[in-house]
């Protein structure tokens, strides 16, 4: 993993400029100014804008300032979604900066989870570090750890430090060689139509007749007639080449669940259009 310390640093600080604008449904005692920001892409909104909602409570009423949410063109943007995942399912195709609405009224309770406070955030992400565990090494890595070390995981999250998380990272992307790999790959792709918000299921790194398993072969089984012949070549924004597990290890993170979250956007009836890298749940 020492070798693909550079990818793995070049995902950590991947950021989104973005300008976030008070929806004009909200009633304020002067005018409001945008507000910029760099957002990095492996966290959470709601736990890089704390700037964005100390700067517009600045002209709001104290009685009309309640949860704050954002939205993106009409589409409430779901705070447990890591950043990256929002933008490309929402505005990989749009200029930047990425133009977010803030909002402090009218929370809409069936689009959104509340998010009252980080320990809200830091309960769904050390969820789904323990969904992802236990896919890979049957929980026995997250189980094994002390309750110190899930702290500096969340506090290395939390302050943006990739060293102070990536030093108790590395025992969750343990590659166990010995036990033959992964169980499982943990993994979502991600998707703007269809009936379901993601596709998710188990998918072992290796095929039953020993075959080692790329990110190409897990697009086929769950999306059969957007992969193209060979014979029929078309360009990608993806090489899918890569063994399921290194993508794992180099694409999945915060927390460390899928080899790269993909979003999958029908283009043209069964085309997809990937992104990466775009993280985890």
């Amino acid at each position: 993993m020492a070798d693909d310390k550079d990818v793995l640093r070049d995902v950590w600080f991947g950021r989104i400029p973005a300008c976030f604008t008070l929806s004009p449904e909200e009633t304020t005692e002067r005018e409001a100014e945008p507000y910029y920001l760099l957002l990095p892409r492996v966290s959470y909104l709601t736990l890089v804008t704390d700037k964005v909602k100390k700067h517009f409570l600045r002209v709001m009423k104290a009685e009309d300032s309640t949860e704050m949410w954002f939205e993106y063109e009409g589409t409430p943007l779901k705070w447990h979604y890591p950043i990256g995942v929002l933008f490309d399912l929402h505005a990989s195709n749009t200029a930047l900066p990425w133009n977010v609405t803030v909002h402090f009224k009218n929370f809409p309770e069936h689009d959104l989870l509340h998010c009252t406070s980080n320990s809200v955030i830091e309960a769904h992400f050390m969820s789904c570090i323990k969904e992802a565990d236990a896919l890979k090494h049957k929980g026995q890595v997250i189980n094994d750890m002390q309750k110190k070390d899930h702290k500096q995981l969340w506090m290395g999250l939390q302050n943006d430090k990739f060293d102070q998380f990536w030093a108790m990272n590395r025992k969750l992307m343990e590659y166990p060689t010995d036990e033959g790999g992964f169980r499982y790959i943990p993994f979502r792709m991600y998707q703007t139509m269809g009936e379901r918000p993601f596709i998710q299921k188990l998918f072992r790194p290796v095929s039953p007749e020993g075959h080692t398993l790329t990110l190409g072969d897990l697009l086929k089984e769950l999306f059969p007639a957007a992969i193209c012949a060979e014979e029929n070549p078309r360009p990608a924004a993806l090489h899918v080449n890569p063994r399921c597990e290194w993508g794992n290890l180099q694409l999945a993170l915060p927390p460390p669940s899928p080899p790269a979250c993909l979003t999958t956007q029908p283009v043209t009836g069964t085309e997809i259009s990937l992104s990466v890298p775009v993280l985890p749940w």
